[in-house]
């Protein structure tokens, strides 16, 4: 059973929440994406209305987004935290590097602690990062850093009522890190932002096309050290269109196999899908598959059935991931990638994906709140 910080319970549903993030539209930004179509499902699902408190005072949004109320911090600060969370249930949505520019945002733990104890409202933090516990050089202020953002989730995951992350070894270091406030820390992959079309396609009724999606420093990835993969790809599914979208990643892009790649930039998430919903296969770089469970690209593809090929190796098992079972991996032999394999790999990518959709989310966050 889960430990509480709080011991009370509410005798009422919830019915209004805020949520906590570091950017909303119009910045592009994944994170602000999830928290907004997690608003909308949970007011579908559960009659539960946000407010979003956006924790860059640099944001240059309205005071509302999407039919949401949003107000920005005028400061960084305690003070300025306190001046704009009211006395309601909170979601944070934690990536340190959103709310500090070095990763550690002091201010952010020792303001939630007060409003705590001031509200006695529930607190419930999704951990999308935890801390950068991988090896950096000595000469980094990441190096130097580490230690103060890993207290930093020691305190933070203390003083949160639940808790939950994308990622199952995420799961497993939070629940070590609380040091026995939660004896379970769930695990629950992120969902699609562009939406979860719901009739599909087989990959043979699609037109030939292939997407490069998500950030333009992964996308750039792919045409600098990674075009001889995409185009065997590209010559194994017979793609004769591919389609760059996203932030433009400010190179010039070649060609592939002859064939002139589309920018089609920054473009509205309902185009996306619709594309997607009549595209064969997705091409990622960069992300190892070790860490698609978090992946939003990742999800996107699953979610409208494509054919996933990612051009890293990672563990065999990682989030209930299997390569060439939910994904292709470009770096392998291509000689066998058909439609009737790909459309495989497609099959349990999609059904793998509705083990933990929006509606899924909206269930596990209505319960964190309510319990």
């Amino acid at each position: 059973m889960i430990q509480n910080t709080q011991t009370t319970t509410n005798q009422e549903p919830i019915t209004k929440i805020t949520q906590l993030v570091p950017k909303l539209p119009p910045d592009v930004d994944g994170l602000g994406d999830y928290a907004l179509n997690l608003a909308y499902q949970l007011r579908q699902d559960y009659g539960i209305t946000t407010d979003f408190v956006v924790g860059n005072p640099t944001w240059q949004g309205e005071g509302e987004v999407a039919g949401f109320r949003a107000v920005g911090l005028r400061e960084r600060s305690v003070r300025g935290l306190l001046e704009v969370l009211g006395d309601q249930p909170v979601i944070l949505n934690y990536e340190g590097y959103g709310y500090a520019k070095r990763g550690y945002p002091r201010w952010l733990l020792q303001g939630l602690k007060r409003w705590k104890r001031e509200s006695r409202q529930r607190l419930v933090t999704m951990f999308h990062e935890v801390y950068p516990y991988h090896s950096k050089p000595v000469w980094t202020s990441g190096f130097w850093l580490t230690p103060w953002q890993r207290g930093l989730v020691v305190r933070l995951a203390q003083s949160s009522d639940r808790i939950l992350t994308s990622k199952q070894s995420y799961a497993t270091l939070l629940q070590h890190l609380s040091q026995g406030h939660h004896a379970q820390v769930p695990s629950v992959p992120v969902f699609c932002n562009l939406g979860e079309p719901e009739t599909l396609l087989p990959l043979s009724h699609r037109p030939p096309r292939l997407i490069v999606f998500g950030h333009y420093n992964s996308r750039r990835q792919v045409y600098e050290n990674n075009l001889l993969a995409l185009e065997k790809v590209c010559q194994g599914l017979k793609i004769t269109e591919i389609l760059d979208i996203g932030v433009p990643t400010g190179i010039k892009l070649p060609l592939v196999n002859g064939y002139k790649v589309q920018e089609l930039g920054i473009t509205p998430a309902d185009k996306i899908s619709e594309l997607m919903q009549h595209s064969m296969a997705g091409f990622l770089s960069f992300i190892p598959p070790d860490y698609l469970a978090k992946s939003g690209v990742y999800s996107a593809f699953c979610a409208h059935k494509m054919l996933p090929i990612v051009t890293t190796e990672g563990k065999g098992n990682s989030d209930g991931l299997y390569p060439q079972k939910h994904y292709c991996i470009a770096s392998q032999s291509l000689d066998t990638l058909t439609l009737e394999t790909g459309q495989f790999i497609a099959n349990n990518a999609h059904q793998w994906y509705h083990s933990h959709n929006r509606a899924i989310h909206a269930q596990k966050f209505a319960q964190f709140l309510n319990c």
